[in-house]
């Protein structure tokens, strides 16, 4: 028997004109979405400087691609506890959890660094923690948008947290640029660490209804099991999941290597990376208000394999570019097709999925998105020290091309088993068998 989240109260009316924040009618979306908006700016301006201090210490590609790894590989062992955690507790409480740990070792990096004491493994292994921290925020946040908004305005809510999300990486990066040639490193980790106190706020002033839930039997890893054994007996679920792992596996990477493009190959600075990475978060930032701006998500998945598509295309391009104006260019697409591919299919997960389910297939969401990254991201840097970083970012491209021709071929199959999927009323044993 599947669980019955209570649906949100009433909202007002929408606001006229305001067609692509439907979900900001419900007040504790509302408190969530300016929130994240105010807070977010510090996680990308924390991710430029860290990338940059870690780069002025060693002048190694390979190490870049080793602190990606060691950031974010967490989240992939991690994430399938996290989504066991969010289906058995409050996921608001988890989330008010997650976020303070974030902020204190946002605290901690910045109080070394600005001492002047900072070193290299303590980047690490602060980055290292982070990434444990991530694995219990993901799953949680995922899973917990259907509560503040129901199902009606789920897809909107997605899109607009995307938007968020984005806005802060086209804004973070290019304040990142200017703070660390203005001030150092130190100063980005502490701004990032106060920025904590927004989303903080606004989770304690929610008021949320009691959540009915199941009663979770058996051990926690009999309860991750069942999370797995859904995902694989659903097709549609399944190959979304594994073209969302190939595409982080393979391109993502490109994100790590970014500071050897700015300054050996585009022969640029700090600046010259936070303008880097703002245009990729601005191309993004379009592709999530494009989805927002979408009434329902019929036909996504269509846009899915084409996305991915684009994606390698972008990487393949860019990678070939020795004019750094040129590279900025294209960089806006890039970040305009992964945003469309990466929220698509996080919107099309979530409303396949029952809500008793909902934490751990979006941990399996989080380990495809973030977790498979930095596995590509360690593979990346040895390989951008052996054959350069072009010819790495060509040859992610090329992978992420292949993966959507994969998809793609599958996708008339993937649309009938989704239609038996009743979008997510289904109960969980209720397999799609393919």
């Amino acid at each position: 028997m599947s669980s019955q989240t209570p649906p949100p109260p009433p909202p007002a009316d929408p606001p006229r004109g305001w067609p692509m924040a439907r979900a900001l009618r419900h007040r504790n979306f509302r408190l969530f979405f300016f929130g994240q908006l105010l807070s977010l700016p510090g996680t990308w301006i924390q991710a430029v400087a860290q990338s940059w201090l870690i780069y002025r210490l060693t002048d190694s590609a390979a190490l870049l691609g080793l602190a990606g790894f060691a950031s974010q590989f967490p989240v992939f062992l991690m994430a399938p506890l996290g989504g066991v955690l969010a289906d058995r507790f409050s996921r608001h409480r988890l989330l008010i959890g997650t976020q303070l740990a974030s902020a204190i070792l946002a605290l901690v990096l910045a109080a070394l660094t600005l001492s002047g004491a900072v070193q290299v493994w303590q980047v690490f292994g602060l980055a290292t923690l982070l990434g444990v921290v991530n694995g219990f925020d993901l799953p949680a946040r995922q899973a917990f948008t259907v509560q503040l908004v129901g199902r009606a305005d789920l897809p909107n809510a997605i899109a607009l947290n995307s938007s968020a999300f984005n806005a802060a990486r086209l804004i973070g990066p290019a304040v990142a640029g200017v703070l660390v040639a203005a001030a150092g490193e130190g100063w980005c980790f502490l701004l990032n660490g106060m920025s904590f106190a927004t989303v903080l706020v606004a989770l304690l002033a929610m008021r949320l209804e009691p959540v009915g839930r199941t009663v979770q039997t058996g051990s926690m890893l009999a309860q991750i099991l069942d999370g797995v054994r859904y995902v694989r007996g659903h097709l549609p679920i399944r190959s979304l999941l594994l073209l969302l792992g190939m595409v982080s596996l393979a391109g993502m990477p490109y994100a790590v290597l970014m500071p050897v493009f700015a300054q050996r190959i585009l022969g640029g600075g700090a600046q010259s990376l936070g303008i880097l990475m703002s245009c990729a978060g601005g191309g993004a930032l379009v592709g999530a208000l494009l989805l927002a701006a979408r009434r329902s998500h019929g036909g996504l998945g269509g846009w899915v394999p084409w996305a991915a598509f684009g994606f390698g295309l972008g990487l393949i391009a860019f990678s070939q570019s020795r004019s750094f104006w040129l590279s900025a260019a294209l960089l806006v697409p890039t970040g305009f097709a992964m945003m469309v591919q990466m929220a698509a299919s996080n919107t099309l997960l979530q409303m396949m999925v029952p809500d008793a389910l909902r934490g751990r297939v979006m941990s399996l969401y989080s380990m495809m998105f973030m977790g498979m990254a930095p596995i590509g991201a360690l593979l990346a840097g040895g390989a951008a020290d052996v054959i350069g970083a072009p010819m790495t970012v060509a040859a992610g491209g090329a992978l992420c091309i292949l993966a959507a021709f994969w998809f793609r071929r599958r996708l008339p199959r993937i649309r009938g088993a989704a239609r038996s999927l009743n979008l997510g009323a289904q109960a969980p044993d209720d397999r799609e068998r393919s």
